[in-house]
């Protein structure tokens, strides 16, 4: 009797095993987080991880500073001002709400210090001071933050000043602030480990940054945090490890200490639970095609460039790849020429549209080739 209790308890202790592993592969991407807009992206291969109304607009309190970033390292990079040159401090800056750098009336700033004093300490005094020095005014100012966004394709932003204080007609998106992000790590990788500084003194007065992030075991190196009473706590991030780069935007959180747990949580989410897979080389042949009237009868392509995708782990057997090209094609064909495209989806999704080219150029058939072609196509024979 003891014995067929013991295999009883065996048998339902495998039971239970098993519905716990077989439960436990889907809850391993699922995953709940309480910010009202967000988006996780792969940078390395640009893949979209997860996202909640990431194309909504929302207010975008200080993270909207890395756009007054973005215009100020451009000219930092145009070579009209330097890191050594200073700006002057207007009653008007001097005289700006919230948190604050604590530039003083009068006095000349470096460049290097303002842009500490804005990612570190999220100074709007400091911001006012870059405004009215490259814009001549905030409003000029906002006329050159909203051509740049422009430029590099922010679809959902409006910027009315360069602190991100309140503003109905002051917006952006969660998607917007992942392309700013982008932008800032690849266009200015000189000025990007600012990024990184955990605290700065200016008037005697040393402040911490409110990334709380940099200081864990995340490879976190940026962005910016960001709070007012009606957007809530948000936070643009970015960290780099085992190869791959993700950038992570948050808003609409109650706390500073939930955007920091929120923040950790995702991107830790990104790394352990997704993987990036190599999908195209341009220098393999993907198929090939026939060429009509050509001193060659077919032509290869390739893919035009090289694609990854992220997707989550244990799922590679679940991509499918469709292929797309005419039938035939007509010589004369340049290499480089777009010739089809290849299909890649995951989860009933297209995620990845690879243009494929052509391999080589094909030269017209000669006369005598020509000929027998067009004789062949006439007779059938």
């Amino acid at each position: 009797m003891g014995t067929m209790k013991r295999r009883y308890r065996l048998f339902f202790l495998v039971i239970v095993l098993l519905a716990i592993l077989i439960f436990a592969i889907p809850a391993a991407f699922a995953i709940d987080f309480n910010a009202k807009q967000m988006i996780l992206k792969d940078v390395t291969t640009g893949t979209v991880l997860l996202e909640r109304d990431a194309d909504v607009q929302m207010f975008p309190s200080s993270m909207s500073k890395l756009m007054t970033l973005y215009v100020l390292f451009e000219k930092l990079k145009a070579g009209g001002i330097a890191l050594e040159s200073t700006f002057a401090v207007s009653e008007n800056a001097w005289r700006m709400q919230g948190s604050k750098m604590f530039v003083q009336v009068g006095t000349d700033v470096t460049v290097e210090d303002l842009i500490q004093g804005i990612i570190v300490q999220s100074g709007n005094d400091a911001c006012i001071v870059v405004a009215e020095t490259l814009g001549g005014s905030e409003a000029g100012f906002a006329d050159m933050l909203n051509e740049a966004g422009k430029k590099m394709g922010l679809t959902g932003s409006h910027f009315t000043n360069s602190t991100g204080w309140p503003d109905d007609n002051h917006y952006t998106t969660a998607a917007d602030l992942a392309i700013l992000a982008e932008h800032l790590i690849h266009d200015f990788p000189e000025y990007y480990p600012y990024f990184l500084e955990k605290e700065f003194t200016y008037s005697g007065i040393t402040q911490p940054n409110r990334n709380l992030l940099l200081a864990r075991d995340l490879g976190v190196d940026g962005l910016k945090t960001g709070h007012t009473e009606i957007a809530g706590f948000g936070i643009v991030l970015s960290a780099n490890k085992d190869n791959r780069r993700l950038v992570l935007v948050v808003n609409g959180l109650s706390s500073m200490a939930e955007r920091a747990k929120e923040g950790e949580m995702l991107l830790r989410h990104g790394f352990r639970d997704y993987e990036a897979i190599k999908l195209a080389d341009p220098s393999q042949s993907v198929a090939s095609v026939p060429v009509f009237y050509g001193a060659q009868d077919e032509v290869k392509l390739v893919p035009a460039m090289a694609a990854a995708i992220t997707i989550p782990r244990g799922k590679r057997e679940s991509l499918k790849f469709t292929l797309h090209h005419d039938d035939q094609v007509k010589a004369p064909i340049a290499k480089g020429t777009k010739l089809g495209t290849l299909d890649v989806q995951w989860d009933g999704k297209i995620r990845r549209s690879i243009e494929l080219v052509a391999a080589e150029s094909v030269e017209p058939a000669g006369f005598m080739k020509r000929l027998g072609l067009g004789f062949h196509h006439f007779t059938g024979m």
